[in-house]
């Protein structure tokens, strides 16, 4: 059901029609639990159309349905950037490069419980030999 159509319903229309389209995704959910149909597509379709009733009747509760057309003409708001996201992408990167450059310290593995594992410290000269 088009939007248009829902905000031309009456209040009472409205919850009527919110119930009927209940009732007809209930019924739609059994069968497809019986296995009697395959309609995902017409699933996906009655539970938008409830979410538009029940937002068109919202609106009406707020008195908010004279607003939305005000804000449409309004001026559009610039899109927000990411920038917090690329600087921890650069640390990591530079910190990787940076372990695969020095053999030191960063070359010692640890093992899930956190210790340093035998091969590892002994390249790292933490452990004798033998």
């Amino acid at each position: 059901m088009e939007v248009e159509k829902i905000r031309n319903l009456s209040d009472d229309e409205l919850g009527l029609e919110e119930r009927k389209t209940g009732e007809q995704l209930f019924r739609l959910r059994f069968q497809m639990k019986l296995g009697q149909t395959e309609g995902a597509r017409k699933l996906h379709d009655l539970r938008r159309d409830i979410a538009r009733i029940k937002t068109v009747a919202r609106e009406r509760e707020l008195g908010l349905h004279g607003a939305t057309h005000k804000l449409e003409s309004a001026t559009p708001a610039k899109p927000a950037r990411k920038k917090a996201a690329k600087p921890a992408r650069k640390k990591a990167a530079k910190k990787a490069v940076s372990a695969r450059k020095s053999p030191g310290k960063a070359a010692a593995k640890r093992t899930s419980s956190g210790r340093t594992t035998k091969r590892a410290a002994a390249r790292t000269g933490k452990v004798k030999k033998g």
